[in-house]
C-alpha cells in the first residue's frame, strides 16, 4: 500500500465515523479530552495536511502557522468535505522541503530542518492516527456509535496484534 493510499484509508475511516456522529456531538466539549471537542481534533488533522500542501509549493513547511479555522471545528459537513478533498492532493512527486519550527519560547528565529514531502506525509499520517485515538476516547464519552476495530490504531500495532493472534 502506498503512503498516499494509507492516508486515504484513514481519511475515509474518519469521514465515515463523522457520518455517524451528530453535529452536536461533533462540537460538544469532552471532559476526557480536557474539554476539547471532536471537531477541534479533526480541524487539527486537516490543518496540518493543509500546511504541508501549502509548503509543497514554497518548499517550506511550518505547522505552527496553521489557520486554526473555527468553521472546520464547528461544521462537521465542511470538515468531511475537506477530508475527502485532501487525499487526492497528496499524489505529488516527492521533493526536498524545509521544516520550520520554533521550539524555544524565548527564541524568535525558527529552527530549519531538512525533510522531504513523503516524510512529512508519513509524519502527518502517524499524527492523524494519534488524534484518531484521542477522538476514540472522546467518542466513548460523547456518542454511542460503533467504530472500526482499528480506528486510531497504528498499522504497526495492528500487524503486531495479528502476529500475536496466530
Amino acid at each position: 500500500m502506498s503512503l498516499q493510499n494509507a492516508v486515504k484509508t484513514v481519511f475515509v475511516q474518519l469521514t465515515a465515523t463523522l457520518d455517524n456522529l451528530q453535529q452536536q456531538e461533533y462540537v460538544q466539549p469532552s471532559t476526557s479530552l480536557s474539554n476539547n471537542t471532536i471537531g477541534q481534533h479533526v480541524r487539527h488533522i486537516i490543518e496540518l495536511f493543509q500546511c504541508l500542501e501549502l509548503g509543497y509549493e514554497s518548499g517550506i513547511v511550518n505547522y505552527e502557522n496553521r489557520k486554526r479555522d473555527i468553521t472546520i471545528e464547528t461544521d462537521k459537513e465542511l470538515a468531511k468535505s475537506i477530508l475527502l478533498s485532501l487525499h487526492p492532493e497528496l499524489e505529488k512527486e516527492n521533493k526536498e522541503l524545509v521544516l520550520e519550527a520554533n521550539y524555544d519560547d524565548n527564541d524568535t528565529s525558527p529552527l530549519r530542518i531538512a525533510t522531504n514531502y513523503y516524510r512529512e506525509i508519513a509524519y502527518n499520517l502517524e499524527h492523524t492516527i494519534h488524534h484518531m485515538a484521542l477522538i476514540r476516547v472522546g467518542l466513548n464519552e460523547l456518542a454511542s456509535i460503533s467504530l472500526p476495530e482499528n480506528f486510531g490504531v497504528a498499522s504497526s500495532t495492528v500487524k503486531f496484534r495479528n502476529k500475536c493472534a496466530q
